[in-house]
């Protein structure tokens, strides 16, 4: 298919490595890059600064170019910490504007199937800011699978013994939806959590 190309080959094994590429996907890709030299040496320089640049936050474990980040070096309220998967996460909260507090990335979520247990992720890192920060209240913003489901109900069982408010992001029927297509798990957890008006 690619016509013995070895380097070809490797930027195609390369780009079907990603999130949601598969062969047909990273050949189109591919080739678009071969189409325009300065956007494959665009790419590539990117990445390489990307490479050399941006490592963890050693307070939040997110991505970033400065140690600590901003939002850790910044005016943040210290009382309340988000906890997040990915950082991927931390950046889709921060889009809506809502959360004025600090976050921790866990990378990643308990999944014994999968071999991942809490050793595997940063809670100890998380339990030791729990120690020498004034943290109030831990907001539990792991996703709505049942990973994250275990992984709230363990950091929720460590946040109680320490005496610490553990909250879990609302979660229900999301804005503009027909009440006819929603599921029944959705539906039970909407009425389970209904608030007065």
């Amino acid at each position: 298919m690619l016509h013995n190309s070895n380097s070809l080959t490797r930027l195609v094994g390369e780009l079907k490595k990603l999130p949601g590429i598969g062969e047909k996907t990273a050949c189109r890709l591919a080739f678009h890059l071969l189409k325009s030299q300065s956007n494959m040496i665009a790419l590539a320089d990117s990445l390489q600064d990307v490479s050399a640049k941006v490592g963890l936050c050693s307070i939040c474990f997110s991505f970033t170019e400065t140690d600590p980040c901003q939002i850790c070096s910044g005016g943040r309220d210290e009382s309340i910490i988000c906890v997040v998967e990915d950082p991927s996460d931390l950046f889709a909260i921060e889009r809506s504007g809502a959360f004025r507090g600090r976050y921790h990335v866990l990378h990643g979520v308990l999944s014994p199937l999968s071999g991942v247990t809490p050793a595997d992720l940063k809670i100890t890192e998380l339990l030791e800011r729990l120690k020498s920060d004034h943290v109030k209240e831990v907001v539990i913003a792991t996703n709505f699978s049942v990973e994250g489901e275990a992984t709230a109900i363990y950091l929720t069982g460590i946040l109680r013994k320490l005496g610490i408010k553990a909250t879990r992001l609302a979660h229900g029927i999301p804005i503009g939806s027909d009440l006819e297509y929603i599921d029944a798990a959705t539906m039970q957890r909407a009425l389970n959590g209904r608030s007065e008006l």
